[in-house]
C-alpha cells in the first residue's frame, strides 16, 4: 500500500435472507470506489442471524460486541426469518447494537431515482431526509404484560449518557389483563437529535427543520420532545426555521406533496414509520439507505427487511445496500468516494436498459449483475 492510504476495519452481519447477497454487491462497490482516494477496507463478517441462532442459541455474545466496537464501522444486511419468533433477533441484534454503541442518530434519506417510478405525481422531485431519535422513546424496552391485572416490574437500563433505573407497578381493580409501555425522551437526547438534524439542514444548503411529534395526544412524552427542540434551534441555530407537525399531518401532506419537505426531525417511533413512508414514495425500500450514526461505532443498514421469500433467486434489489456503501464512505470522510458511488446509482438507473435494471425497478437484471453494473460505472 502506498504511503498515506488509509485503511478501514468494517464489521459486517450479512444477517438473513437476501442479507448475505446485498451486501456482498456493497461491499464491492465500495472496494470499487476506495482508490479514488487511496483507500482500502478490510471486512470482518460475523456470523449472527438467524441460522447461527437455531444451531447454537446465540444471538449477540459480549465478546463480538467487544471485537466489533474497535472496527471503523459496520454494514448490516438484514435481520429476521419466519423460523424465528418476531423480536427476538431484531431486538437481541439490531437494537442491542444500536443502544450499546449509543447510535442516538438513524439517518434515513429519501431521494428520486431515475427510471424508478413512484406511485404519486411529483412536480419536482423528492430529496428529504428522516432525522431520527434513535436510542430513546417506546423503542427502550421498558414494560410488561400481565393477566392478573398486576404489574410490577423494575425498570433498569444503561444509555450514552445516563443510567435509569426505578419500578413500574399498576393495579388494575377489575383485574383486567394489561400492558404497559414505558417511552422516556431525555433533555440531552432531544437536544443533541436536534442538533444532528441543524447541521444536516446546513450541509443540505436549507435552513428549516420540520419537528414531527404528535404532542396535542401525548403532551408529557412529545410535548416535550417538540418544546427541547425548538428551544434547541432558536438558541444554537440563529437563522435556522423551525415548523411542528403532527405525524399524523405529516404523513397526509407527504402523500400528496412529498417533494415539499427537507429534514424531517422525529422522535424514535414515529421517525420509523415517517422514513419507510418516504422510503415508498420514493421508489421503494430496494432504494432506501439507513445509518445508525454515535460518537462511536456507527453502523450501515439497508432499510428493507430480509425478504426470505425472494433469498437466493437472484431478485434481491442491491441499490439501497451500496447506497448504505457510500453513506458510510462518507461518514468515514471519504466524500469523493462516497459521491462516486452515488453518481454511479444514477448514471446506471438513468442509461441502462430495461431488462439490465433490478426486478423491483421492472428489469432482469440478478443482484450480483446489478453490483457489476454499478462497480463499472464507478
Amino acid at each position: 500500500m502506498s504511503e498515506g492510504a488509509r485503511k478501514f476495519t468494517v464489521a459486517v452481519i450479512p444477517g438473513d435472507g437476501i442479507g448475505p447477497e446485498v451486501i456482498a454487491e456493497a461491499k464491492k462497490t465500495v472496494e470499487a470506489a476506495a482508490s479514488i482516494e487511496n483507500a482500502s477496507f478490510e471486512w470482518v463478517e460475523y456470523p449472527f442471524g438467524a441460522s447461527h441462532y437455531l444451531k447454537t442459541g446465540e444471538i449477540l455474545p459480549g465478546s463480538a460486541l467487544n471485537e466489533i466496537g474497535q472496527a471503523s464501522a459496520m454494514l448490516l444486511g438484514a435481520i429476521g426469518d419466519p423460523s424465528v419468533k418476531p423480536g427476538i433477533l431484531e431486538r437481541g441484534i439490531l437494537l442491542t447494537l444500536r443502544f450499546v454503541f449509543d447510535q442516538y442518530v438513524n439517518l434515513r434519506p429519501a431521494l428520486s431515482l431515475p427510471n424508478v417510478p413512484i406511485p404519486v405525481p411529483v412536480e419536482g422531485k423528492i430529496d428529504s431526509v428522516v432525522v431520527r431519535e434513535n436510542t430513546e422513546d417506546i423503542y427502550m424496552g421498558l414494560g410488561g404484560v400481565t393477566r392478573d391485572g398486576k404489574l410490577n416490574i423494575w425498570l433498569e437500563l444503561e444509555r450514552g449518557g445516563y443510567t435509569l433505573g426505578g419500578g413500574l407497578d399498576i393495579n388494575l381493580s377489575s383485574g383486567t389483563p394489561f400492558a404497559a409501555q414505558v417511552g422516556l425522551n431525555t433533555q440531552s437526547g432531544v437536544e443533541r437529535i436536534t442538533r444532528f438534524a441543524c447541521e444536516t439542514a446546513r450541509k443540505r444548503g436549507e435552513d428549516r427543520v420540520t419537528i414531527v411529534t404528535k404532542s396535542n395526544a401525548a403532551p408529557a412524552l412529545y410535548g416535550f420532545f417538540e418544546d427541547i427542540a425548538k428551544e434547541t434551534i432558536s438558541s444554537e441555530y440563529p437563522g435556522m426555521k423551525s415548523d411542528a407537525v403532527n405525524v399524523d399531518a405529516i404523513c397526509y401532506h407527504l402523500v400528496r406533496k412529498p417533494d415539499a419537505y427537507g429534514v424531517l426531525l422525529c422522535p424514535n417511533l414515529f421517525g420509523d414509520i415517517v422514513s419507510d413512508l418516504q422510503a415508498g414514495l420514493a421508489g421503494g425500500m430496494g432504494s432506501a439507505a439507513g445509518g445508525n450514526i454515535g460518537d462511536g461505532l456507527s453502523m450501515f443498514e439497508p432499510v428493507h427487511g430480509s425478504a426470505p421469500d425472494i433469498a437466493g433467486t437472484g431478485r434481491a434489489n442491491p441499490i439501497a445496500a451500496i447506497l448504505c456503501g457510500a453513506m458510510m464512505m462518507r461518514h468515514l470522510k471519504l466524500e469523493k468516494s462516497a459521491d462516486a458511488i452515488e453518481s454511479a446509482v444514477h448514471r446506471y438507473l438513468a442509461s441502462s436498459p430495461q431488462e439490465t435494471r433490478p426486478f423491483e425497478f421492472s428489469g432482469g437484471a440478478s443482484c450480483s449483475e446489478v453490483g457489476d453494473a454499478v462497480a463499472a460505472e464507478i
